[in-house]
C-alpha cells in the first residue's frame, strides 16, 4: 500500500487523477499539492512513497523541485507528468531522480499502473521520449573516468542485464527463482558498487559501459 503526492498546479488535473488512483488497491493516501513549497512540507512531515510531478509549477519548475524532494528522501519515486517533450527537460528530469517520464494525454488508470510498476523497481518513459532517452545514453560523455572493473559477482552481473533490459524486481525474482528482497540486495549492491543515486543511473552508466 503506497502514500501518493500529486504536485499540480491545475485542479482539474488535480481531481480526475485523484479520482483515478482512489480506486486502485495498492494506494492507501493520496496527497495533493499545487506548489512546489507545499509539496516539501508534506514529504517532510509524511512518509511519500511517490510523487506525482507536474513541470510547470507557479513557484518552481518540477525539474527543481524533483531534486529537492529527492534530497530530501532519496527513496521517493519521482513521475514527471507533462506536456513538454523536450531533448533538455527529459535529460534534466532524469538527472533529477525521475522514475518515469509521461505526457500528460495519458489515461489516468494507466498512470496508475505505471506508478506501481515503479514502486515495484520499473522505469518507465513515454514512446514519445523513447528516441531522446536513447540518444542520451548512447551519446558519448566527455571527461568520465569508468572503472574496467566494478567487482560484480555473476549473479549481480546478471541483475544488472535485466535491470537493463526494464525488467521490475518481480519479474527478475521470477526469472531467477529467488524472492523480491534478494533481488533488492543485488540491485543495491550493483547501485554502490557502481558508485551511483538509484536505478535510472545504473541503467545510463551500464548502457553506456
Amino acid at each position: 500500500m503506497y502514500k501518493i503526492l500529486i504536485v499540480e498546479d491545475h485542479a482539474l488535473i488535480r481531481f480526475g487523477l485523484k479520482t483515478a488512483f482512489e480506486t486502485k488497491e495498492f494506494i492507501s493516501d493520496i496527497y495533493e499539492a499545487d506548489n512546489a513549497q507545499d509539496a516539501y512540507n508534506i514529504v517532510k512531515k509524511t512518509h511519500i512513497d511517490a510523487v506525482i510531478m507536474d513541470l510547470g509549477l507557479p513557484d518552481t519548475n518540477g525539474i527543481e523541485a524533483s531534486r529537492e524532494i529527492n534530497r530530501i528522501n532519496k527513496d521517493i519515486k519521482i513521475i514527471i507528468l507533462t506536456s513538454h517533450n523536450s531533448e533538455q527537460e527529459v535529460s534534466e528530469s532524469i538527472k533529477a531522480g525521475a522514475r518515469a517520464y509521461c505526457s500528460k494525454d495519458i489515461n489516468p488508470d494507466r498512470l496508475a499502473d505505471i506508478v506501481n510498476m515503479v514502486m515495484d523497481g520499473a522505469l518507465w518513459f513515454d514512446p514519445k521520449v523513447a528516441d531522446t532517452v536513447l540518444n542520451l545514453i548512447s551519446a558519448p560523455k566527455k571527461n568520465v573516468k569508468i572503472k574496467d572493473d566494478y567487482n560484480l559477482t555473476d549473479r549481480e552481473h546478471q541483475v544488472l542485464q535485466y535491470i537493463c533490459d526494464g525488467l521490475n524486481n518481480t519479474e527478475i525474482s521470477k526469472l531467477l527463482d529467488v524472492s523480491i528482497n534478494t533481488v533488492k540486495v543485488h540491485v543495491s549492491s550493483i547501485i554502490q558498487k557502481l558508485g551511483v543515486d538509484d536505478r535510472t543511473q545504473v541503467v545510463v552508466k551500464a548502457l553506456n559501459k
